[in-house]
């Protein structure tokens, strides 16, 4: 029978290996949007260049949330495995 620490840490495993697929396929998605969201604003004459300036900051503070969010989570994950191999 497995015992507690190698059954959580098979748990822990399969939970980071879910988020990492998970937060890849929504990276796809958000970076597919951001190129189509360029390309209309590329396209908008209507749109004055400070609209496209507000626009475009906020496409890149949303990625670089993605991107902190994604490096925060990488890092507990790191925490949990060296507790891991620590306690071996």
């Amino acid at each position: 029978m497995m015992d507690q620490k190698a059954m959580f840490k098979q748990m822990v495993d399969f939970n980071k290996a879910a988020l990492d697929n998970t937060f890849s396929a929504m990276a796809t998605v958000q970076d597919q949007t951001e190129k189509m969201a360029k390309t209309v604003l590329e396209q908008a004459t209507w749109l004055p260049e400070e609209g496209k300036k507000v626009i475009s900051e906020w496409i890149q503070a949303h990625k670089k949330g993605r991107d902190d969010y994604k490096k925060l989570v990488d890092d507990n994950f790191k925490k949990v495995e060296d507790f891991f191999a620590a306690s071996k």
